[in-house]
């Protein structure tokens, strides 16, 4: 079959996940990310695109620690107004009444409504044009009982969860 030339831009399926880092000054915030992969898996580590404009890519940058959080069906509503916010406007997360523990390996926010937190100390982070992808190495990992198998291993294939760009939906 012959092969004709395509536009030049983004095209892999998008990647989203929920993304919570915390200030100097305490303050919790959450955003969506399009970007979020695997980088490593020895050592484990994921890494995740911040715009430099939006509020939480300073929050990063002061404290270098985020979580990456996966959400289920049924929590787009949360989904959509962490992704569509500001956290310079408020507390995002108190707006949506979610419950915030402290992580128990970074200086950053656990989600526990959401049911996957990947708690990640930044180690690393290169510009590549409109976002800075920040690698996070893996420190700690919570999930719902019905995503963990027999082996102890995270099977997100077994949660319903969100998948790509819910903006689209």
């Amino acid at each position: 079959m012959a092969k004709k030339s395509a536009q030049i831009r983004p095209f892999m399926p998008s990647a989203s996940a929920i993304v919570s880092c915390r200030g100097k000054d305490g303050f919790n915030n959450a955003l969506v990310v399009g970007f979020a992969c695997n980088c490593s898996y020895d050592p484990p580590m994921v890494m995740v695109g911040i715009v430099p404009s939006r509020h939480s890519y300073s929050l990063v940058k002061e404290n270098p620690c985020f979580v990456v959080h996966f959400a289920r069906e049924g929590q787009e509503e949360a989904w959509k107004y962490l992704g569509s916010e500001s956290g310079r406007d408020g507390d995002k997360l108190a707006h949506l009444g979610l419950t915030v523990e402290d992580g128990t390996a970074v200086n950053a926010p656990v989600i526990t409504d959401f049911p996957v937190a990947v708690e990640c100390t930044v180690v690393d982070s290169i510009m590549t044009g409109s976002h800075e992808m920040f690698v996070g190495k893996i420190e700690a990992i919570h999930a719902d009982e019905d995503l963990i198998d027999d082996e102890g291993k995270l099977d997100l294939s077994a949660g319903n969860l969100i998948r790509g760009d819910i903006r689209k939906r």
